[in-house]
């Protein structure tokens, strides 16, 4: 069961009772989807660009898309977001968690009017935004599509460790094109090994509130999903 939960900037959040965590940051959901995809990941990533393909890892409650959505629109980036989520929310809770008030009305209808087919396939919400949310774990998604960044957006290691593996974090950085971004709000050894023997450069930047820091990495070469991560 999930439960609505406000967080400490005044947004809310979910508590997911059966991993035992909540779906964002306790010190501000809001704050947080801002501070490490947008400003980290999808400002970073988007520069210079007049189109950008995000792919997510774990859709949630939408937050982070909605703001990508609103920020894209601004700049009058066309956005093709792809977001893998194994346990989709029903689009009634998604309705109650009040994020309709942190984005225009018109990105708001057009995610929830297109939330459900999203579902099945890619949705056009606009002349910028096109949404998909393939109903699948990490470990089973495949696509012939690459991506100019990723959001590593999964429950922590300490509740979902098997989402954190070497091997699941290079599967995720196959779908990234040379120079991709990957971002996320954690930062481990562990995490740093992984993502640097998948060829990347990393860079630790100061975290969200209640996070001292964050990874931003950024891919330096074509990498086969071979695993050489297992073998630094």
């Amino acid at each position: 069961m999930n439960i609505i939960t406000p967080t400490a900037d005044g947004s809310n959040t979910l508590y997911n009772e059966t991993i035992g965590e909540h779906y964002h940051s306790k010190h501000g959901a809001l704050q947080e989807s801002k501070h490490v995809f947008i400003e980290a990941g999808l400002k970073f990533a988007s520069a210079g660009k007049s189109e950008i393909a995000v792919l997510e890892v774990g859709f949630g409650t939408g937050l982070n898309f909605i703001l990508s959505n609103e920020f894209a629109a601004s700049q009058h980036i066309k956005l093709a977001y792809t977001s893998i989520e194994a346990f989709p929310l029903s689009l009634e809770l998604i309705n109650q968690t009040g994020y309709d008030a942190y984005v225009p009305v018109g990105i708001w209808s057009d995610f929830t009017s297109k939330y459900e087919e999203s579902l099945n396939s890619v949705q056009t919400l606009s002349p910028f935004c096109q949404l998909e949310i393939p109903h699948t774990t990490l470990a089973q998604f495949t696509t012939n599509k690459t991506f100019d960044v990723i959001y590593y957006d999964a429950f922590s290691v300490q509740h979902q460790p098997e989402m954190w593996s070497d091997e699941i974090i290079a599967h995720a950085c196959s779908f990234l094109k040379p120079r991709g971004t990957f971002v996320t709000y954690a930062i481990t050894g562990k995490l740093k090994r992984a993502v640097k023997a998948c060829g990347f450069s990393i860079e630790k930047l100061p975290g969200a509130p209640g996070k001292r820091e964050m990874l931003r990495a950024l891919k330096m070469q074509e990498q086969t999903e071979d695993f050489q991560i297992l073998n630094p």
